[in-house]
């Protein structure tokens, strides 16, 4: 079974500032049967293709094996660091504090499958059975925080958690978040002001026709249509939140990393 063109094997500069995060121990380490570079390889390439742990290409490491090490590195949390850092150097390269002072919150529902089918909800505005990803973005798009909940969560009622994860991912420094109405609330109003960040709630024209482009709202939108071309992403396919929000800050790491090159290609 050849392995699809698409995504390409990681590049020499690509893998020269993943190693660092990646190699939880040393590459001769006499228990290591399989190159860590070969096995980021895999897992870049389940996200984007979405096919099955078990329909691994066998010209890459077995599968329990990608699995098994997908789970350590998700449970350090290597794949938030990577994107925190990827996201300070891109925003450093637009010209721009490493760290914003405003973000941007929305969720997204993903259809339940068999296999997320005991953890799902139902949404109502959606008219969907699933699971929501409760993000928080930068004013350029980047992933700041993330929460997996079942679809019948309210967005208000993340409010409190996203901000503190964005507050420990930025040091503090944001005190805006755009929203929409669906978040216009007292308690969560409260709940982001204990973290220092106050809510800004951007409507919808009183006399409008057909669709309407929120400001400042079409920012997370574009962001949730970067992580929609991850057929991982496509449809909710795992059984644990934790291995959802991973797979999202997975396919985020894939985006800036491919942004990234030139300047790391550049760096001496």
């Amino acid at each position: 079974m050849n392995r699809s063109p698409y995504p390409a094997d990681v590049s020499d500069d690509e893998w020269a500032f993943l190693a660092p995060y990646l190699t939880l121990m040393r590459e001769d380490a006499p228990q290591r049967r399989h190159s860590m570079r070969e096995v980021f390889n895999a897992l870049r390439y389940l996200v984007c293709s979405g096919i099955p742990w078990r329909m691994m290409p066998h010209n890459l490491p077995p599968w329990y094996t990608v699995e098994q090490q997908t789970k350590r590195w998700m449970a350090a949390g290597v794949f938030d660091d990577i994107a925190h850092d990827l996201r300070c150097l891109l925003r450093l390269a637009d010209g721009r504090a490493p760290d914003p002072t405003a973000v941007i919150l929305d969720s997204r529902t993903l259809q339940s499958t068999v296999e997320s089918g005991a953890a799902a909800g139902y949404d109502g505005a959606k008219r969907k059975r699933g699971r929501k990803a409760h993000a928080a973005v930068d004013t350029l798009g980047h992933l700041l925080a993330l929460h997996v909940t079942a679809a019948s969560g309210q967005d208000r009622e993340q409010v409190g958690a996203l901000c503190q994860a964005v507050q420990e991912a930025t040091g503090e420094s944001v005190t805006l978040a755009y929203v929409d109405q669906g978040y216009t609330d007292r308690p969560a109003a409260e709940a982001a002001a204990a973290h220092g960040i106050a809510l800004e709630v951007v409507r919808l024209p009183e006399a409008r026709k057909g669709f309407v482009l929120l400001p400042r709202q079409w920012v997370v939108e574009r962001s949730f249509a970067w992580l929609s071309k991850f057929r991982r992403l496509a449809r909710d396919y795992e059984r644990l939140d934790e291995t959802l929000a991973g797979m999202d800050w997975v396919a985020f790491v894939c985006l800036l990393l491919a942004r990234a090159v030139p300047l790391l290609s550049q760096s001496p």
